[in-house]
C-alpha cells in the first residue's frame, strides 16, 4: 500500500512559514515633503544646514526649494562677495549659490539641479579672497534613508558665465573630480 502525502494548502504553507510573504515598508523615504540636510564632518559630527522641500508634479518629475539655515553659517566677505560659510577646524566652507537660472525640478534618476543648488567653496581660514577653483560637488545617490552625496572636485568658475544650454546642468561628470575620504573637512551630505 502507497502512503499519500497530505496536499499542502495556502493557509497551511502561511502557518508553517514556507511561504514567506514580504513586508512593504509603508514609510519609505520618498521625494516628498520637507526633509533635513545635514553635514557629516570626518570627526563625526552632524550639522543641520537646512531643508528642501519636495513637491511631485503630475508629469514624474518633482519640484524642490533648498532653504539653508542662517544661524547655521557666519557671514565671510570674500572677492567682494558675502559668502554664508561654516567654519570648520583647519578649513572654511562656503555655500556657493548657482548663479543662473535653473528649472528647479528632479526626478530620482536625475539629481543633478539638486546638487546644483548644493555648491560650495573651501579654502583656509587664513585665506584672503574666494578660491573658486576649490569647488565642492555633492554627487547625490538614493539610500534607504534618502539621498547621500560625498564631495567632488569643481572649478566654480566654470559658471561665472551662463552656459550654452541652460536646461543642461553644467557639471557633468567629467568636470568632477573624485576627492579621497579624509581630506575635505565635510565627508558627506544628507538629505533625509
Amino acid at each position: 500500500m502507497t502512503r499519500r502525502r497530505p496536499l499542502l494548502t495556502l493557509g497551511s504553507l502561511v502557518l508553517t512559514g514556507l511561504l514567506a510573504v514580504p513586508v512593504v515598508d509603508a514609510q519609505a523615504w520618498e521625494l516628498r515633503g520637507v526633509k533635513s540636510i545635514t553635514a557629516t564632518t570626518r570627526d563625526n559630527q552632524r550639522i543641520t544646514l537646512g531643508s528642501v522641500r519636495f513637491e511631485p508634479r503630475g508629469d514624474g518629475s518633482v519640484a524642490f526649494t533648498v532653504s539653508l539655515e542662517p544661524a547655521r553659517f557666519t557671514d565671510h566677505f570674500l572677492s567682494m562677495k558675502e559668502f554664508k560659510c561654516l567654519d570648520g577646524p583647519g578649513e572654511v566652507v562656503c555655500h556657493v549659490p548657482y548663479p543662473h537660472a535653473q528649472p528647479g525640478t528632479i526626478t530620482l534618476d536625475d539629481l543633478a539641479w539638486l546638487e546644483h543648488n548644493l555648491l560650495f567653496l573651501y579654502q583656509l581660514p587664513t585665506d584672503f579672497g574666494a578660491k573658486l577653483w576649490n569647488g565642492l560637488y555633492f554627487q547625490l545617490e538614493p539610500t534607504e534613508q534618502g539621498l547621500r552625496g560625498r564631495p567632488q572636485a569643481i572649478d566654480l568658475n566654470y559658471i561665472s558665465a551662463p552656459s550654452g544650454t541652460p536646461e543642461q546642468p553644467p557639471y557633468q561628470p567629467e568636470q568632477r573630480d573624485e576627492i579621497a575620504p579624509g581630506v575635505r573637512w565635510i565627508e558627506s551630505l544628507s538629505i533625509e
